[in-house]
């Protein structure tokens, strides 16, 4: 079983907290981590919610749950039962020791504001994304991670074709049965338009208005679309960078499908020579890029982009307090950053920026610019 980098967080969560939350997609490794974090305890008690037996056992879950104050119980698909929030507080409240819940969920927009709303002091939470380059160690099989993405299925799937089978299976449920059972009233075939679309502007600024014209709905309503797919966790919205510099700002986000496996597969990308020629094949790899970037440094980062109407730009700035970096993805074995790069550069006042392209060693743009392979990623964010 392959360790997840985010296990000791949740440890030390659960050695501070009564409750912790762990969100994410389906088939992402919740489960699999939440065991791992049980065997690793004395006592813990598992409950999958989406089986009758489990369900059975919370009948009456106020007198169920308190004889288990001496355990940890871990409630899986917990937003399959929504009124449990209620009971967890008033039970947290009556013995406030860290480590009783453990609480994974699907993707739904309800489940985290009922239970932020609910369990407001009691509970951290934290988002279990499928695999990053940290996680794995691909070495020469990097170009395959990029292709069949980071859920765990997909990547370890006995070859190319069974990889891609499993991801066309996972839309599929993604669009018939999750979405309709977080309470959504969308059809299957209208959203997997819509996605199928996503994929073709995968990393362009967003228009809702352009979309709803090629899509034949209002704008609100491919908003609404767009909202789904991402509370779901199936993409991802970068914002553009707010300062005030006295240049013309681009003021629309940049629209992402989150794993490029699932990319690939609404794309009809079979295997790495239809990537190589696939006209999204830049923007796969930006976003792919993106994506590590964002796992590796964690939520205390707010990631942006920086465009101005002039062509100053850099694909990805990161702030956390006075620290502001960059990151500009090219998918080159030399990588040669355009004017606009250094532009921005000067204009923000970075202190570090770095070029992420897929080549075999890193070496010096600048003083203060790399080139690094996007294999050795983990160890350049190590520090920050």
């Amino acid at each position: 079983m392959i360790e997840r980098r985010l296990s000791p967080e949740i440890e030390h969560s659960l050695s501070e907290f009564p409750a912790v939350a762990l969100l994410g997609p389906r088939q992402a490794g919740k489960t699999t981590l939440a065991r791992a974090i049980a065997g690793r305890r004395q006592d813990s008690l598992y409950l999958d919610l989406e089986r009758p037996s489990d369900l059975a056992r919370l009948a009456d879950p106020e007198l169920f749950l308190s004889r288990q104050a001496d355990r940890l119980v871990i409630l899986d698909e917990v937003q399959r039962k929504p009124e449990l929030f209620a009971v967890l507080r008033a039970l947290i409240d009556e013995s406030r020791v860290p480590g009783r819940f453990l609480l994974l969920g699907s993707a739904s927009p309800q489940l985290l504001r009922q239970a932020s709303q609910t369990l407001a002091g009691r509970i951290v939470f934290h988002e279990l994304a499928p695999f990053d380059v940290s996680e794995i160690d691909p070495g020469h099989r990097l170009q395959e991670f990029w292709l069949r993405g980071g859920y765990p299925p997909s990547w370890l799937a006995s070859s190319d074709a069974a990889s891609l089978a499993w991801r066309e299976a996972f839309i599929a449920t993604h669009l018939e049965r999750d979405i309709p059972a977080f309470g959504i009233r969308v059809p299957g075939t209208t959203l997997r338009r819509f996605w199928q679309m996503l994929a073709h502007l995968h990393g362009q600024l967003w228009n809702a208005s352009r979309l709803a014209a090629g899509f034949g709905v209002s704008a609100p309503t491919v908003q609404h679309y767009l909202d789904i797919l991402e509370a779901t966790y199936m993409l991802r919205r970068l914002p553009p960078l707010q300062v005030n510099l006295g240049k013309r700002l681009v003021k629309s986000p940049k629209v992402y499908l989150r794993d490029s496996g699932l990319l690939h597969a609404l794309l009809g990308i079979t295997d790495l020579n239809g990537l190589a020629g696939h006209p999204v094949v830049g923007a796969s790899w930006e976003g792919w890029v993106l994506e590590q970037v964002v796992q590796l440094l964690g939520p205390r980062w707010q990631l942006s982009f920086y465009r101005t109407a002039s062509g100053a730009e850099i694909d990805i700035i990161a702030e956390r307090g006075n620290q502001k970096v960059g990151f500009e993805i090219k998918f080159s074995s030399a990588p040669a950053p355009a004017k606009g790069f250094w532009q921005a550069f000067s204009d923000l006042k970075l202190e570090r920026a770095w070029v992420i392209a897929p080549v075999e060693a890193g070496y010096p743009l600048a003083p203060d610019v790399d080139v690094v392979p996007a294999a050795h990623l983990e160890q350049v964010l190590r520090d920050f």
